[in-house]
């Protein structure tokens, strides 16, 4: 499924119904974190209901997607402090509910299988926040990765590092070349995906997700393996997608579509 609005505001807003219709179902679901800005309306608009009284995430577990190798929970950039500044703190979670993988563990290869155990025993993930980047990794699979890999030690391309300086204070040499990333097999086994991307700058691998072949030099193109999914783009992230026209018009004759 393909759904494009006007704004960040918008998808986000999308999203958190579909996250919400799978609380209502299931109010000990589990719910997987993408970090990044393109998640940050969603986590927003998660905030806005909670404090509102019309979103109850007591009973949820939370997973996040994947995590620096080097950075402690409490380093300012790692991935946990990312969730708990976005999500943890501004949706009242017990910080117990969100499981994160251990970007310092003496043996990263142990976190992975460890990790791939805890969310086996909480059931399974029934939803899978999602971001794309700029080459079509998902999460930190990076091109050429397997769509059968599991959670597991990756190292980043240069162009990742590259995108991510701006998080470190624009300084490339202070990103981590090593992270631990949900594999795509890993991801592809949750109920439901939802993948957010706003900007121009996303549009063209947005184009080779949605519309390319299916091939590992876009990792995000597995994701047309899953039989639900749903893209949640802004106008300039569908800017380059050659059937964005006959997109709305699915939308708006297919009862009940995206949800």
């Amino acid at each position: 499924m393909r759904i494009i609005q006007d704004d960040g505001e918008a998808l986000g807003r999308f999203a958190t119904d579909l996250i919400a219709e799978r609380i209502a179902d299931r109010p000990d679901a589990v719910i997987g974190l993408a970090t990044g800005s393109s998640p940050i309306p969603i986590y927003v608009e998660m905030a806005r209901r909670v404090a509102a009284g019309t979103l109850d995430l007591s009973s949820v577990r939370f997973f996040a997607l994947d995590e620096y190798v080097g950075l402690a929970a409490d380093h300012p950039m790692s991935y946990r402090a990312f969730l708990d500044d976005h999500v943890v703190g501004p949706c009242n979670l017990d910080p117990a509910q969100l499981t994160v993988l251990n970007g310092k563990a003496a043996d990263p290869v142990a976190e992975c299988a460890d990790y791939e155990q805890a969310i086996s025993a909480a059931g399974g993930i029934d939803l899978q926040l999602l971001g794309i980047g700029h080459n079509g990794h998902i999460g930190f699979n990076e091109p050429t990765s397997s769509f059968a890999s599991r959670t597991r030690v990756v190292a980043l391309t240069h162009q990742t590092v590259d995108a991510n300086a701006r998080f470190f204070d624009d300084d490339a040499e202070d990103v981590p070349l090593l992270a631990l990333s949900q594999g795509i097999g890993t991801i592809l086994e949750a109920g439901r995906l939802v993948l957010i991307a706003t900007g121009a700058g996303k549009a063209p691998a947005i184009r080779s997700a949605i519309e390319g072949e299916l091939t590992s030099s876009v990792p995000a193109s597995a994701l047309q393996l899953h039989p639900k999914v749903t893209f949640l783009v802004d106008e300039f992230a569908g800017s380059m997608l050659a059937r964005v026209d006959f997109y709305r018009r699915e939308r708006q004759i297919i009862p009940g579509y995206g949800h």
